[in-house]
């Protein structure tokens, strides 16, 4: 279903009311409810006992249920079954880790799945795939809460200019078959940063960028090793013209921002021993490795498609 621009919510941002920057711990009742809502509305009604939608609603149910070590998730699933019960845990769960992962598990079947199900009756569902993972972003969006669902996964959004702009075009690129490998280790490296392990986000970041420089050495049929270090890389890169000579100052900038950024920040952080006593990373210092990390990735990829 479309979102409406109701009275309430314009005037709620004429009062100053609609949060400007992101949070990630509270997620509002009428935010949770909104979210069943489309649920609802994408795998169909179980209660019309159509077999298909039940079988949905207990793969979702399940899958959460044995990896939190427990026979059920409410006692609502033994009552009224798996549709009730995954819905009263999601209302009532009070850990923001829990709330993302019921929303991540169930959209991520319904993104899957769910496109290839066949569903009868009153069960039908009545929004695309699409539409209802469109309206799950717009949704955090306009809760103010730090997330989107890109690519199979919840992915943080610290800021909204460089998630538009950087990031998400980022992934679309890696969605690519050919980048599988850097597109898994980008995935992995958001998976780490939303869970607060910053450094291991901070290596599979990097790991992605040097996976991408591989990817287009490949491609082109470029002299590479599966070892080479990604300066080793871009030295390939710059002597084979992935850039047009009139770009040449250009490049080198990047050339040096590049080695002096995400190679450095692995090398000075999380790729060496850290001694006696735990060396934590700042999250400031995380999220610059995965932006600089995408906007590398989504300049590198460009330049390549670009070149005939």
């Amino acid at each position: 279903m479309p979102i409406f621009d109701l009275f309430s919510k314009r005037q709620k941002v004429l009062r100053g009311e609609v949060p400007d920057v992101y949070q990630y711990d509270t997620f509002p009742e009428s935010f949770r409810v909104q979210i069943i809502h489309i649920l609802r509305d994408a795998l169909g009604n179980a209660q019309a006992y159509d077999s298909r939608t039940n079988e949905v609603y207990k793969s979702i149910h399940d899958v959460l249920a044995r990896e939190y070590g427990v026979f059920v998730l409410s006692i609502e699933a033994s009552r009224s079954g798996a549709q009730s019960g995954l819905y009263d845990f999601f209302l009532k769960a009070k850990s923001p880790e829990t709330v993302v992962d019921v929303i991540e598990l169930s959209f991520s079947v319904i993104d899957t799945y769910c496109r290839d199900w066949e569903f009868s009756g009153n069960s039908e569902p009545k929004i695309t795939p699409d539409a209802a993972i469109a309206e799950l972003n717009a949704r955090l969006r306009e809760h103010g809460i730090g997330y989107q669902f890109v690519s199979g996964q919840m992915v943080r959004v610290d800021s909204t200019i460089v998630h538009t702009e950087v990031v998400r075009p980022a992934l679309q690129l890696l969605a690519d078959k050919l980048y599988a490998g850097a597109n898994a280790e980008f995935l992995a490296a958001h998976s780490h940063y939303r869970h607060g392990r910053y450094k291991e986000s901070l290596n599979e970041a990097l790991k992605a960028f040097e996976s991408t420089l591989k990817t287009i050495c490949s491609i082109r049929n470029w002299p590479c090793d599966a070892t080479d270090t990604s300066k080793k890389l871009l030295d390939v890169c710059f002597a084979q013209g992935l850039l047009p000579p009139f770009l040449q100052a250009q490049f080198s900038a990047l050339r040096t921002l590049l080695e002096s950024g995400v190679p450095t920040l692995r090398n000075k952080t999380s790729g060496h021993g850290q001694g006696s006593q735990l060396q934590p990373l700042p999250q400031h210092v995380a999220a610059y490795g995965l932006h600089l990390a995408a906007s590398s990735i989504l300049f590198l990829v460009g330049a390549e498609n670009a070149m005939t």
